[in-house]
């Protein structure tokens, strides 16, 4: 038969001072955890009211990507897996593994270059969290190993860090394979497909829909760097990243709306370009 507690402390039978003990030792410990904000509800609370603080991004006079700008990389989502929506490149709670899940914004830096120089294709340099919360981490990756990989997709792990050395650079890459050596060495344009290459693995950043992390704040796309090409050696939408910055006329707007604008721009941007060719033709 299962022990079944008839007495409670207050009987003064059995065991009742090491009851009453315990108890007191677990409503003192309460309330000291409570005073330090120790509680799981408070860091909980202080945690979404940190990470979800607003942050502005720079605003882009030329339309080019500047070092020292602070930008939010999107994803547009698409593609084969028709789950996978837009998201955006955060910090997670743990500041360790970059995910999608609490859009903390990134910054651009280079160590030796100043800033609001233009960023330009195939020119190094780093991805910084904004000072605050995530505390400055630059993202880094390096060849994966048997022990060390991406937890659910086993390729390649990205990770953020403190320290800043050759596994945080980068680069930016023309989207158009074959247009790609004819705009080496131009300035990057903000609010436009990109490819981000990893200089050390040549691995771009990707975004993988097909391999789903929990977070605090919901579902999660688990982030890697690891190129994905189609049947034409062209990379998929996975790995199209887009440097969201606010114009002077639209600083106002939100993401999705910037996603909208640039994505009607890349449509009539095709659709001029095919009315010349019929032309020529």
């Amino acid at each position: 038969m299962a022990h079944v507690r008839i007495y409670n402390p207050r009987v003064r039978v059995a065991n009742w001072k090491e009851d009453v003990t315990l108890e007191e030792e677990t409503r003192k410990n309460f309330i000291l955890q409570k005073d330090r904000g120790e509680l799981t509800v408070q860091k909980d609370g202080a945690l979404r009211q940190n990470i979800l603080k607003p942050v502005s991004l720079s605003v882009s006079q030329d339309g080019f990507l500047h070092f020292g700008d602070t930008v939010v990389l999107v994803n547009s989502g698409g593609g084969e897996h028709a789950q996978r929506g837009s998201c955006v490149l955060s910090a997670p709670p743990s500041r360790r593994s970059p995910q999608h899940d609490d859009p903390l914004f990134a910054r651009t830096y280079v160590d030796g270059t100043s800033d609001g120089e233009v960023l330009r294709y195939d020119q190094s340099f780093a991805l910084r969290t904004t000072a605050g919360f995530a505390g400055k981490l630059f993202l880094a990756s390096d060849n994966k190993t048997f022990l060390k990989c991406a937890k659910k997709s086993r390729l390649q792990e990205l990770s953020l860090v403190e320290e800043f050395d050759f596994l945080c650079w980068w680069k930016v890459i023309y989207v158009d394979p074959q247009e790609r050596l004819e705009n080496e060495g131009y300035p990057v344009q903000v609010n436009s497909k990109v490819l981000i290459s990893h200089c050390k693995t040549n691995q771009c950043l990707a975004a993988l829909g097909n391999h789903i992390l929990w977070t605090l704040f919901g579902k999660a796309y688990e982030l890697t760097a690891h190129t994905i090409l189609d049947s034409h050696k062209a990379e998929r939408d996975n790995n199209h990243w887009l440097f969201f910055m606010a114009y002077p006329a639209n600083q106002n707007q939100s993401l999705m709306q910037l996603q909208q604008d640039s994505d009607t721009t890349d449509e009539q941007r095709e659709k001029q370009e095919d009315t010349q060719i019929k032309e020529c033709s």
